[in-house]
Order: structure tokens, then C-alpha cells, then sequence
């Protein structure tokens, strides 16, 4: 009889990657000019207004600016070219991780879990990272190609798409709920993390922190070379021993 084994999902982008990978791989086409200096203009203003934290919906409104841009941008180019990008981004982010995630995945890996990656960045992106650190499987966001070029369609990996996708890679490697972990930073990952037996808010946004203090979950912190692992106590948050 063959056990089934547990498994954890991680969310990547600002969970086990420092950065937005979707975000990166925009700043590279704008780089090599196949992203309009016009309209990567208005990418670059509104996200100098999130750094400079001018308004609640500052982080929203760049990434709707982005999407934009990245949008009209892929129907003018070409696989190879959308290769490079991602491969350079790659080569440069992979191992610019947090400790807390990069220790986690090798110490379940030795436990004998099954690792999933599940991302709203593109997939192939994700498939480099998720081969890189020996993930079992993966998803993200998909771009439709006909005849070599990219039609402009796409298929997002969007918060309330995760849990049917986990589900399926429950399903695909006959996995198990029971001890089943998962992390995530922000309130995209709140479907995904609500399914799993072991969620942990991994330095969360404000609305995934409120969702985790409302739920009693695991709250994570990582500042510089610190490590802080929160458990909440009659309502409040403490440092575990």
C-alpha cells in the first residue's frame, strides 16, 4: 500500500523570491526597447508613487499600470525574445531569496514532501524557479501562442483560481491534505492558504495580516538577517520559543 505524502505550496513572488517576478521581467523588456518608453513611463510614475507610499491603493494601482503595459507589449514580440527576458530575470533573482522559505523548502524536501509553486507570474518563469529548487509541480499565469506568436490572450493564476489549481495537483500527485503547509504574503495567497491544514502569513500585507489574525494563523516575519516566527495567544501575537 503506498502512503500518501503531505505536501506544501508556496506562493514565489515576495514569498520566496525578494521581488515581483512579473514585475522584473516587464522592467526587462522595457530595457531592450520592447516595451514603448511612453508607456513604460506611466509604469515608472505610478510605481514611484507606491515607494513613496502616497495613497492606500499606491501597490494596486502600479500593478494594474504594469499588467497594462505587459499586455500590449507581448502581442509585439516574439516567443524568443519573451525567452530572454525571463531567462535573464532568472539568472539574476534565483537565489535572491528569504531565509525563512529557502530553509523551509530544504527541510521538507528531507521530510519527504511534496512541493508545489503556484504563482500569478508567468509560467514559464515559474517552471525555471520551481525546476531550480526541485518543486514537485507548479502553475502560473499562461499566454496563449498560435503560430509562434502571442494573441494577446491569457489565462491568470488570480487569487480565487489557486485552490482548484492546488486541488488539481493534490489530485495529479495523489498528495494529502493531512500536515499539508502552505505560505504565502498577501491576499491573493488567502483562498489558496485557507485550504491547506498549516497556513502561514509570510510577512503579509494589511489585508492578509487581518485575515491571519482573525484566523489564528501563523504570522512570519523577516527583517534583514532576523527571523521572526509569531503565534497568536488570546488574540495576541507572540514570538514562539
Amino acid at each position: 500500500m503506498v502512503t500518501q505524502k503531505p505536501f506544501a505550496v508556496f506562493d514565489i513572488d515576495g514569498t520566496v523570491i525578494r521581488w515581483q517576478l512579473y514585475h522584473a521581467v516587464a522592467d526587462a523588456l522595457a530595457r531592450t526597447g520592447l516595451i514603448e518608453p511612453a508607456v513604460f513611463d506611466k509604469v515608472r510614475d505610478a510605481r514611484m508613487v507606491w515607494k513613496n507610499r502616497a495613497s492606500q491603493h499606491s501597490f494596486v494601482d502600479y500593478e494594474q499600470a504594469l499588467v497594462a503595459a505587459y499586455d500590449e507589449a507581448i502581442v509585439n514580440i516574439s516567443q524568443q525574445q519573451l525567452r530572454q527576458a525571463v531567462e535573464k530575470v532568472f539568472n539574476e533573482y534565483k537565489d535572491q531569496t528569504y531565509t525563512f522559505t529557502r530553509d523551509l523548502i530544504h527541510q521538507l524536501k528531507k521530510q519527504g514532501y511534496l512541493l508545489f509553486a503556484i504563482s500569478a507570474s508567468q509560467a514559464n518563469i515559474i517552471e525555471l524557479l520551481a525546476r531550480y529548487y526541485e518543486f514537485d509541480d507548479f502553475g502560473g499565469s499562461v499566454y496563449e501562442v498560435v503560430d509562434g506568436a502571442f494573441t494577446g490572450e491569457r489565462t491568470p493564476l488570480r487569487r480565487d483560481r489557486k485552490p482548484e489549481y492546488l486541488q488539481q495537483l493534490v489530485t495529479k500527485h495523489d498528495a494529502t491534505f493531512k500536515g499539508s503547509i502552505g505560505v504565502g504574503d498577501s491576499d491573493s495567497d488567502i483562498p489558496m492558504l485557507e485550504i491547506v491544514e498549516n497556513p502561514i502569513a509570510f510577512n503579509p500585507n494589511t489585508v492578509l495580516f487581518a485575515h491571519a489574525k482573525a484566523r489564528g494563523w501563523k504570522v512570519v516575519l523577516e527583517r534583514k538577517n532576523m527571523v521572526y516566527e509569531l503565534e497568536q495567544h488570546s488574540g495576541i501575537y507572540r514570538l514562539t520559543d
